[in-house]
C-alpha cells in the first residue's frame, strides 16, 4: 500500500471526496464458524464495513471433530448462537476433523474479508471426553490429552482458546455445554497452553458475569489471564439488570483485580442501542420465549392466527401479561409501548411500517397487544416488532451509558455476528454507533470511535500491521459518507441453505470496503472480489495486550 500522492495509473479509482477514508472495522467477537462456507462475504458484517473478524469464540468451535460428533457440535451451535438447525445441515459439510483441516477448508472458500479462529473448548473436551465431557470432570490423562489437542491447535494458528460456562448455554438436547463441568483447574491449564504460542489470546464467559461477578470467578479469569500470559477477554458490560443497580461497576472491577495481580482482563462491550425484533412466527425472542406463548408456537401458521384472533385467547394473554410476576414476562409486558413495526411483505400493511405501536393504539383506541396482534392476523403473521434495547430516555440514563461507553477499560464489539440470527442483528454495530454516538449523541467524535473500532481491537488480538493506515500495512479500509452513516431498517431474509430466514441490515453511507486492496462492496453491492485471508496466530498476530488508545486531537 502507497500513502501520499498518486503515482502512476491504478487498476481501480475510489473517489472519496468528501468522505472518511479509515482502516477497515475489526470484529473480534463473532460466530461465522458455519456461515463462511455457504457465505463467504460474511454478511452482514462486510456491509458495514468489516473487514477482519475473529471466531471460535464461547468455546464454540467446529474443530477438532470426528464422525461420532458432528451431530453434537452442530446441534450446539445451532442452539447456543441461535442458528436454524436446518440451516446448519443443509449448509455445512465436513471435509476435516483436525483444527488444521478445517483451516484449510475455510481458506479454500475463498472469503472475502479476513478471518481467525479461536480453538473452542466444548470441540475440545467433546474429541477427547466423548459424551461424558457433558456429564462430569475431567481426569488428570483427559486433561493432558485436552491440553495435547489445545496445542495442536495453536501449532495449526488457531488464534487462542476460548471457553464459557455461562447458565444460558445449552446444547442441542438441553444439556449444559461442556466446559460447564471443567473444574478451575482444567480452565486454568488449558489457558496456560497459549503461553507457548505468540498471538494468542484467552476469550472466556464466566457464569457470574451476566449478574455482576462473585469474587470467585474475579479470581478465575485473573488466574487464566495469569497463567496464560495472554489477555483475557469477555462480554458483555450491562446497564441495567433488575435488582442490580451498580453491574456495570462490578464488571469492570473485573479488570481491576486482574490488573493489581499482573493480568489482563478485558471487558467487552455492545457499543450501540442495539434492536430486539419479535413476531408471531420464526423470531425465538420476545412473545415466543413466555410461557402464556408457548404453545401459541406450537401450533401451525393457519392454527396459530385462528388463535391470535380469538377473544377468549387475547382474554388469556392479556391477562398473563398485565397479572406477570417480576421476571422476564413482567420485563416485556413492561417495553410493548416501546416496539415499533418494522418489516412486513404484506403491501396492506406499509403505512405502519416504522410506526410505534403506542401510537397506533392510540389512535385506534386500542391496547398495544391488541395492535400487535391485529397487525399479526392481518399480516398472516408476517410482520416484525423491534425495539431498542438500552433504556436511553433520562439525561442520567444516558450519562451513565456515555460514561461506561468511554471508560478506557472497555474494548467496544462483541457483536456475535453470525449468530442470534432471527432476533438481533448486533453485527451492525459499526454503522448504527457512527449515527448513534457520533451524529446524535456526541458520546464520541468521528476519529475517536474509528480508533475504537480498528486500531484498539487490532492491538488487543496482536494484528499485524492492521488497524491503522500506515505505509507497509495491509489495505484493509472503509470508506464512508461521515453525514449518512448508519444502520438501515431491518428486514427478514430468506437467504439461509434450506430456505431458513435470518435478520439482515446495510450499512448505509459506506461508499466502500478494500480489503487487501481490492475492493469487496461498493455503494452497498458486493464486486465479487474475495482477498480475505484465513489469519494464523505467530503470523498474522503478536502477542496483543491491555487496550491501546491514542490521544486524538
Amino acid at each position: 500500500m502507497a500513502i501520499g500522492a498518486s503515482t502512476g495509473a491504478a487498476r481501480h479509482v475510489v473517489d472519496a471526496t468528501g468522505l472518511v477514508v479509515c482502516p477497515g472495522f475489526i470484529d473480534v467477537h463473532t460466530h461465522y464458524d458455519a456461515q463462511v462456507f455457504w457465505d463467504p462475504t460474511l454478511s452482514p458484517s462486510s456491509h458495514h464495513g468489516v473487514t477482519t473478524v475473529v471466531a471460535g469464540n464461547c468455546g464454540i468451535s467446529l474443530a477438532p471433530v470426528d464422525p461420532s460428533t458432528i451431530d453434537f457440535l452442530v446441534g450446539l451451535l445451532s442452539r447456543v448462537e441461535a442458528i436454524p438447525l436446518a440451516a446448519l445441515e443443509a449448509g455445512l459439510e465436513f471435509r476435516w476433523e483436525t483444527f488444521a483441516q478445517y483451516l484449510s477448508a475455510v481458506a479454500q472458500c475463498a472469503p472475502a474479508v479476513n478471518i481467525g479462529f479461536l480453538a473452542g473448548h466444548s470441540a475440545l473436551r467433546r474429541s477427547i471426553m466423548g459424551a461424558a465431557a457433558s456429564e462430569r470432570a475431567a481426569t488428570d490423562d483427559e486433561l493432558v490429552r485436552m491440553r495435547a489437542g489445545l496445542a495442536e491447535a495453536l501449532s495449526a494458528g488457531a488464534m487462542g482458546f476460548s471457553s464459557a460456562t455461562a447458565a444460558t448455554h445449552r446444547d442441542g438436547s438441553g444439556v449444559p455445554t461442556p466446559p460447564t463441568f471443567a473444574t478451575n483447574e482444567e480452565l486454568i491449564t488449558l489457558a496456560a497452553a497459549c503461553r507457548d504460542y505468540p498471538g494468542t489470546s484467552v476469550e472466556f464467559i464466566p457464569a457470574s458475569a451476566a449478574y455482576g461477578f462473585i469474587p470467585e470467578e474475579y479470581d478465575l479469569l485473573t488466574n487464566m489471564a495469569a497463567a496464560a500470559g495472554r489477555p483475557l477477554n469477555w462480554n458483555t458490560v450491562l446497564l441495567d439488570y433488575p435488582a442490580i443497580p451498580d453491574i456495570h461497576e462490578r464488571q469492570l472491577a473485573s479488570a481491576d483485580v486482574a490488573a493489581a495481580a499482573g493480568a489482563v482482563v478485558v471487558p467487552m462491550m455492545i457499543p450501540h442501542n442495539f434492536r430486539v425484533r419479535t413476531d408471531f412466527l420464526e423470531s425465538d425472542v420476545g412473545f415466543r420465549s413466555l410461557p402464556a406463548f408457548e404453545g401459541l408456537f406450537d401450533l401451525a401458521p393457519a392454527a396459530r392466527i385462528r388463535a391470535l384472533a380469538d377473544p377468549a385467547m387475547r382474554r388469556r394473554l392479556h391477562e398473563s401479561l398485565e397479572h406477570a410476576p417480576i421476571g422476564a414476562t413482567a420485563m416485556f409486558s413492561a417495553s410493548l409501548h416501546e416496539h415499533i413495526v418494522s418489516d412486513s411483505g404484506v403491501p396492506a400493511l406499509q403505512p405502519a411500517i416504522g410506526r410505534p405501536v403506542a401510537e397506533l393504539a392510540a389512535e385506534q383506541g386500542q391496547s398495544v397487544l391488541d395492535v400487535m396482534l391485529d397487525l399479526a392476523v392481518a399480516g398472516g403473521l408476517d410482520v416484525g416488532f423491534v425495539r431498542h434495547l438500552v433504556p436511553t430516555a433520562t439525561a442520567a440514563q444516558r450519562s451513565k451509558r456515555a460514561t461506561v461507553l468511554r471508560d478506557p477499560r472497555v474494548v467496544l464489539g462483541a457483536s456475535d455476528g453470525g449468530a442470534h440470527l432471527r432476533g438481533v442483528i448486533n453485527a451492525e454495530y459499526s454503522t448504527a454507533s457512527f449515527d448513534e454516538l457520533v451524529r446524535r449523541e456526541h458520546v464520541f467524535s468521528i476519529e475517536e470511535l474509528v480508533h475504537e473500532f480498528t486500531d484498539v481491537p487490532a492491538r488487543l488480538y496482536g494484528l499485524v500491521d492492521r488497524g491503522r493506515i500506515r505505509q507497509g500495512f495491509h489495505a484493509d479500509l472503509t470508506v464512508f459518507d461521515p453525514d449518512r452513516i448508519a444502520a438501515s431498517p431491518v428486514h427478514l431474509a430468506r437467504d439461509l441453505p434450506g430456505g431458513a430466514a435470518r435478520l439482515l441490515s446495510r450499512g448505509l453511507g459506506i461508499q466502500s470496503v478494500i480489503v487487501g486492496g481490492e475492493e469487496i462492496v461498493h455503494e452497498g453491492e458486493f464486486t465479487g472480489c474475495r482477498p480475505g485471508r484465513v489469519l494464523r496466530a505467530g503470523i498474522d498476530s503478536v502477542s496483543g495486550g491491555p487496550p491501546h488508545r491514542v490521544d486524538l486531537p
